[in-house]
């Protein structure tokens, strides 16, 4: 850049003080204060835009490295594991034909294969107190409510057909 020293600023400043006298200097003076500062903060805005665009495209980079990296991994995974079921698979057709499997229901400490998982059918909708329903039975709460109609209707007596 430009390098001034305290010599050329004076230098500068006097012709100045000359050329526009010195009742407009001040003005001239802000103004070109104010130029300079915007052509500082444009400047600042480039570099930190060129900036942020290098970050992007090293980023970029990296995105396409671990992409790289996770299809390789997948690569290797699969073929480990399509190798592995192919060495089971030979080994299981060229065993003994007198060997049983163990859950054929034909050895002597055979045991039913586990229950299968049942959902609890809780209603996850459904606001729930943090009293037990055990306390609730006990301390007779009610549990479930009705509305004003229908225990009406509950209660009434029944009609007699006449």
């Amino acid at each position: 850049m430009i390098d001034f020293g305290f010599d050329k600023i004076a230098l500068i400043g006097a012709v100045a003080l000359i050329v526009i006298g010195p009742e407009k200097l001040p003005r001239v003076a802000r103004t070109v204060g104010h130029l300079i500062g915007k052509a500082q903060r444009y400047v600042a805005d480039l570099k930190a835009e060129v900036s942020r665009s290098i970050e992007l495209e090293e980023l970029k980079k990296m995105k396409t490295e671990f992409e790289d990296a996770a299809r390789n991994v997948e690569k290797t995974v699969s073929s480990e594991i399509h190798q592995t079921t192919a060495d089971l698979g030979k080994s299981w057709n060229a065993g003994d034909a007198g060997v049983l499997p163990p859950n054929s229901g034909q050895h002597e400490g055979w045991a039913p294969p586990p229950p299968e998982y049942k959902h609890p059918k809780k209603n996850w909708r459904l606001k729930r107190g943090a009293t037990p329903q055990w306390y609730k039975q006990r301390a007779g709460v009610r549990v479930n409510a009705q509305s004003g109609a229908a225990r009406v209707a509950r209660f009434r007596p029944p009609r007699s057909v006449a």
